[in-house]
């Protein structure tokens, strides 16, 4: 079977509309501050949404398989955080990575798109970054991640990924090399939680590629 096509909705870039391919909307958003954008199994679904806004789907829950005690017990997620996630077309591939504020969805960080990625070196740089930002600022927040992969590289200082070093990703290396270094000569007190997205919905900073 060939791949299901998906639709893509830009809210804000250079020329909002609906494209057809990643390829596509990636050319409107890339560089864009702020950028709103979403994937859509199909045009229909794509066409109504570029009629709403960003707001109305940010974060929009799927249908969960949990029960209802199972969403009780999980609780509300808390507000006062950061969110971050990363995306990666293809492993490897163009990849990119973003913090957000949970509460509100505005960006606090984005990096890339780089040329070659993992999605998981990613989610790895994503927590750093987050990490840092929130003790250079002497905030309070907590920190999520719908990535249990990164957080345990996190935990361990170490980027445990499998992608060879070449001068593509050379840039994207010289970040991880950063990131190490920065886990192994700083604490920090920021809780690293797992975002529970069965319960929550989507993370706020997802990239919508799905």
């Amino acid at each position: 079977m060939g791949k299901k096509p998906r639709f893509y909705v830009v809210w804000k870039g250079k020329q909002p509309g609906v494209y057809t391919s990643w390829k596509e909307c990636q050319a409107q958003i890339k560089g864009q501050e702020g950028a709103q954008y979403m994937a859509f199994d199909s045009r229909q679904a794509a066409d109504e949404a570029f009629k709403k806004n960003y707001a109305a789907y940010r974060g929009k829950k799927k249908s969960s398989s949990l029960s209802a005690a199972d969403i009780k017990r999980i609780g509300a997620p808390n507000l006062n955080s950061i969110a971050v996630d990363a995306a990666s077309s293809g492993n490897p591939g163009i990849m990119e990575y973003r913090g957000v504020d949970t509460r509100t969805g505005k960006p606090l960080f984005h990096q890339g798109p780089f040329p070659q990625g993992t999605n998981n070196i990613g989610e790895f740089l994503a927590i750093v970054h987050g990490l840092a930002l929130l003790k250079a600022k002497k905030s309070n927040r907590i920190l999520y991640t719908d990535s249990r992969t990164a957080m345990s590289w996190v935990r361990r200082k170490k980027c445990n990924s499998k992608l060879k070093r070449s001068a593509k990703n050379k840039e994207l290396f010289e970040l991880v090399d950063r990131a190490v270094k920065w886990l192994e000569t700083n604490s920090y007190h920021t809780p690293v939680v797992k975002w529970e997205t069965k319960a929550w919905g989507e993370i706020p900073a997802d990239f919508g590629r799905k």
